[in-house]
């Protein structure tokens, strides 16, 4: 079935209305309050020219005294308070609901985007998920709050005003009406295109956060290459672009709001030529009159109103589009329907016959690998691209792989859930990831409730300890930016220690000890015999002294398993391992001499 712009339009609203409505029951009575509270306002805003239209009819009749008019200001005064109340009370209600449901939704973002994979992070940046976490949502509140209230009050304003219009002169009420037609058709007209413009507006915000928060990230590699003004540069397109877009939006919108108001105003002249004339031949009496303009000044407001609601409106669908498109993300990885409880795990860890390709790409990155990994420590080695750190993903279950393929105690793991997998490994991978917080804090993430004395000891099994210790704060000492305070090797062995300190019965380390020095890595790998009883350890490495208390090696080649074996006999069979042990050393004395 072919579907119309009217169609798709539609469709885009009910979707957007889908998102929102279990929040608009949630909050359903502070929104009924609000809406409560606002309608009155309307009403006693209407009912303030019929006490007026009163007062100029007894001024007119003679019949007027300074009570009387005392009595109607007095009236009109106390209205007023009360319309002072009531707008205190539908803002509380309304705009809070706004941002009760702003925090919602954010709320709901985050907690949805952490169950996302590495898929998912590959093809949608980081800077365009922190755009919609910021100007889509607050497109949303706008629209949800002074949206809401804006469209409430002018639908009130507007039958109501037209009815007590109508009660004082139907003809006139059709006169003043008159230019209301064009009114909507120039909505619909331009509505349409606000939609595309400001979602280009929006996709361009995701473009420039995300190039400023590379900045960000990037600023030492951007100095040490003298990358500043190229980088300028770029941020400037990108701002002069978003400018640009920006500025054919605000031409609908420059449009949209001041037709409405001209339109008012065209109805007012309407109003007061006819109008006048009635009043002359006294059809109707100069109070009506008094009366029937202040309706039409209340019609005014909704009129021009009904332009920035369209415009709120559209900006609110077009960011709840953007945000429910990540909602509708399902991560590649899934449970299984009914997972297998996985018993007390021995880590006994099993490939076989495991080929993988990246999503996106044609080459496979492994190629019928089959190894096995018990109790001990397992090496890999191999040249750079030969699917090392594929692998260890792979174990770590990071990517989704063919049932029959890989095993954990013998249970394929795609009956088993991604959690209950995952829980069993500590993965340290290439490149290392440190919060903005204290050493101690970085090394308990996994376990936050460890102990100063456990996080101490996982610190010195990392052989780290020593030059925490030696740091003014100790470990206190705020990390900075990604780690930034600290150096290579030093965020590389936090890393470790933080994997050491969950106790997990697997423990996976890719190429993690690359930024330490060669005593210093087989320092760390020969303690780890001992800190790891009983567990299972996996270690990728591109140097093989280290590795040579492993229990088996297991070299990797275009994706393929190569050779496997003890450190001895690779080094009396496999030319390539031999000869990346020869080089080693001889750099390693040299190095020493």
């Amino acid at each position: 079935m072919i579907l119309t712009d009217s169609d798709r339009g539609r469709h885009r609203l009910r979707r957007a209305l889908g998102l929102l409505s279990p929040f608009f029951r949630r909050y359903g009575l502070r929104l009924t309050a609000g809406c409560l509270a606002l309608i009155t306002v309307d009403f006693i805003q209407l009912w303030i020219p019929r006490i007026i239209k009163s007062a100029v009819d007894s001024l007119q009749e003679g019949s007027a005294s300074s009570e009387s008019l005392l009595h109607h200001g007095g009236l009109i005064l106390l209205l007023s308070i009360a319309v002072a109340a009531l707008r205190f009370l539908w803002r509380y209600f309304i705009l809070g609901f706004s941002r009760y449901l702003e925090r919602d939704i954010r709320n709901s973002m985050v907690s949805h985007v952490i169950t996302l994979d590495r898929t998912f992070f590959q093809k949608r940046p980081a800077g365009e998920i922190m755009a919609l976490s910021s100007n889509d949502l607050a497109s949303v509140q706008l629209a949800c709050g002074m949206g809401l209230v804006a469209f409430t009050d002018a639908v009130v304003m507007t039958v109501a005003a037209l009815a007590f219009m109508a009660y004082i002169h139907p003809g006139l009420t059709a006169i003043a009406m008159a230019p209301m037609p064009v009114l909507a058709v120039l909505t619909r007209f331009l509505a349409a295109r606000l939609h595309h413009r400001f979602r280009r507006v929006q996709e361009l915000f995701s473009h420039l956060t995300e190039f400023t928060r590379n900045c960000l990230a990037s600023l030492r590699l951007i100095k040490a290459y003298t990358q500043e003004r190229v980088q300028l540069e770029r941020f400037d397109r990108l701002g002069r672009a978003y400018i640009r877009n920006n500025l054919k939006l605000a031409a609908i919108q420059g449009t949209l709001f001041p037709m409405s108001g001209f339109i008012g105003n065209m109805s007012l002249l309407l109003v007061l030529f006819f109008g006048g004339r009635l009043t002359i031949r006294e059809t109707i009496t100069a109070g009506d009159f008094v009366a029937f303009i202040n309706y039409l000044f209340m019609l005014t407001w909704p009129m021009m109103a009904l332009g920035w609601v369209a415009n709120l409106f559209q900006r609110g669908v077009t960011s709840l589009e953007r945000i429910r498109d990540l909602l509708e993300e399902r991560p590649a990885l899934r449970d299984p329907l009914h997972p297998v409880t996985l018993p007390v795990v021995r880590g006994q860890l099993r490939i076989r016959n495991l080929t993988f390709t990246y999503p996106g790409t044609r080459e496979p990155a492994l190629n019928e690998v089959s190894l096995e990994a018990g109790r001990g420590l397992l090496g890999i080695v191999g040249r750079t691209g030969s699917g090392k750190s594929t692998l260890c993903r792979l174990l770590a279950r990071l990517y989704p792989i063919p049932d029959g393929t890989y095993y954990v105690d013998g249970i394929d793991v795609n009956r088993l859930s991604v959690d209950a997998v995952r829980r069993q490994i500590a993965y340290v991978p290439q490149n290392v990831i440190l919060f903005s917080e204290s050493i101690a804090q970085n090394i308990a993430l996994g376990r936050p409730e460890a102990s100063r004395e456990e996080i101490e000891s996982v610190a010195r099994a990392a052989a780290i300890h020593e030059e925490i210790m030696a740091m003014e704060e100790g470990y206190d000492t705020r990390v900075g930016e990604r780690g930034v305070r600290l150096s290579g090797g030093q965020r590389q062995r936090i890393a470790l220690a933080r994997a050491l300190l969950t106790r997990r019965p697997i423990l996976i380390i890719d190429d993690g000890l690359s930024a330490v020095d060669m005593e210093t890595e087989y320092a760390i790998v020969h303690s780890l015999r001992s800190y790891l009883e009983g567990r299972t350890c996996i270690i990728v490495s591109h140097r093989v002294a280290p590795l040579s208390d492993a229990d088996e090696i297991v070299i990797l080649e275009a994706g393929r398993v190569a050779a496997r074996g003890t450190h001895r006999r690779l080094l009396e069979t496999n030319g390539f391992y031999a000869a990346i042990a020869r080089h080693q050393a001889a750099r390693r004395t040299a190095d020493g001499a």
